[in-house]
């Protein structure tokens, strides 16, 4: 399991969200990342998903 960093916004610039998730690979990041965004209920937030070597996985303005 590798570790990535969620981190979520409102346009004021306050986070919401800064987490550290736990998944496979790449691919599975992006898949179960995106599922955990909409059960929050912030898939229109600002929001990102970088692995651990700064990769962005996931980005919304």
């Amino acid at each position: 399991m590798e570790n990535y960093r969620f981190t979520a916004f409102e346009k004021t610039g306050e986070t919401l969200f800064d987490e550290v998730w736990s998944f496979a690979n790449d691919d599975a990041a992006k898949i179960e990342g995106q599922k955990q965004i909409e059960e929050k209920g912030i898939a229109e937030k600002t929001h990102r998903l970088v692995n651990a070597s700064g990769k962005l996985i996931l980005f919304h303005v």
